[in-house]
């Protein structure tokens, strides 16, 4: 017998990658091809001009059709308030969030937690991006290999909800988990 797709299961996808690698416009393809409204919620903040530009340079390059959400901390609150049937919400990125959250000394474990709670509960599609970190050398720094190590817990848990989870490497996306929505 065989059996069509989960309904019950959320339409979510963690796009991992490097810096550079793709994952981004990979995202944005995920949630494009869905059909209806696109929202981006952007978690990072404008610390200096080099940053300014590539904020300014990531919204052209979406162009108009998208809704953009600015949410530094409160991750799993906007999820909330924007996730909808039919509407796809891309989240740029997880390492930002975490950095944000890290410089706000906030409760990691509790935000993660809260986030893993938040997410199978949501309509519509979910697409979550996050650096992939954990690939490289040990840092020499504690506060370097607490982010790396707060990372690394992180993606376990979102991989661990997610009916997909993809490594991009040099642009090209490879299914760790699930297949192609």
């Amino acid at each position: 017998m065989v059996s069509g797709p989960d309904l019950t299961a959320p339409d979510l996808t963690l796009v991992l990658g490097g810096a550079r690698s793709g994952k981004s416009r990979h995202a944005e393809g995920l949630v494009t091809a869905l059909g209806g409204p696109r929202i981006y919620i952007a978690t990072s903040r404008v610390w200096d001009d080099e940053m300014a530009e590539r904020v300014a340079m990531h919204r052209d390059d979406r162009g108009p059709d998208w809704t953009t959400i600015e949410e530094p901390l409160d991750l799993a609150g906007a999820l909330r308030r924007h996730a909808a049937p039919g509407t796809g919400l891309l989240v740029d990125c997880l390492t930002l969030w975490l950095t944000n959250l890290m410089m706000a000394e906030a409760d990691i474990a509790a935000e993660t937690a809260a986030l893993a709670e938040t997410l199978p509960t949501l309509p519509g599609r979910i697409v979550l991006v996050s650096n992939e970190v954990g690939l490289g050398i040990v840092p020499d720094n504690a506060l370097a290999r607490r982010f790396r190590d707060h990372a690394g817990r992180l993606h376990q848990t979102i991989a661990a909800l997610a009916p997909r989870v993809v490594l991009t490497v040099a642009g090209l996306p490879l299914f760790v988990k699930g297949n192609a929505p």
